[in-house]
């Protein structure tokens, strides 16, 4: 048995190699399309700049904050020692005046006196040294006297100690200079 086969031929179009001919309604459409698509790349970029500014604008706002966020926290550490120095002042006197107490009751507030120096050591709290030549910076002249042997500006008393926290100044110390 043979099966016949028939060829069935077909007819193909040969295309010219290049660009197709466009007709003007085709070229038309092209030009729309390809503005709309210029369009909307313009408007791709734009968004991709206002989201990398917005982005710069967050991660400068966080340090900002967090710089903010630390410095309010030393100051309001350092206000809340500085309302503690008059304390401090009073624990100096009746130590300076302790000769005339019972002996027992000296040790006692001594000891609640170093207790309290050493909590505010840990919270930054430094005495200004209040020796030597008188330092407009730190230290605040109440009186003055002339003095025999002794160079001019230079500390001879402290009549209350001055205190800083860090570069900061809590307190002048008040002194007492030479003329």
């Amino acid at each position: 048995m043979a099966k016949n086969k028939k060829k069935t031929e077909r007819k193909v179009e040969q295309v010219p190699v290049g660009a197709p001919e466009e007709t003007p309604v085709e070229n038309e459409e092209l030009k729309k399309a390809q503005e709309e698509l210029a369009k909307k790349q313009q408007e791709l970029d734009d968004t991709i700049h206002l989201l990398q500014r917005n982005q710069a604008d967050f991660e400068n706002f966080r340090r900002r904050n967090n710089s903010v966020r630390a410095e309010s926290y030393e100051s309001g550490k350092r206000d809340a020692v500085a309302e503690l120095l008059p304390s401090l002042d009073d624990f100096d006197r009746i130590i300076a005046n302790a000769d005339k107490a019972d002996e027992a009751w000296v040790e006692g507030v001594k000891l609640v006196y170093r207790k309290f120096t050493d909590e505010l050591k840990k919270l930054g709290l430094t005495e200004i040294e209040s020796e030597g030549k008188f330092d407009p910076n730190l230290h605040n002249a109440v009186l003055s006297e002339a003095a025999e042997g002794v160079e001019s500006e230079t500390i001879l008393a402290v009549l209350q100690k001055g205190y800083k926290m860090g570069d900061k100044i809590l307190r002048h110390s008040m002194v007492k200079v030479s003329e």
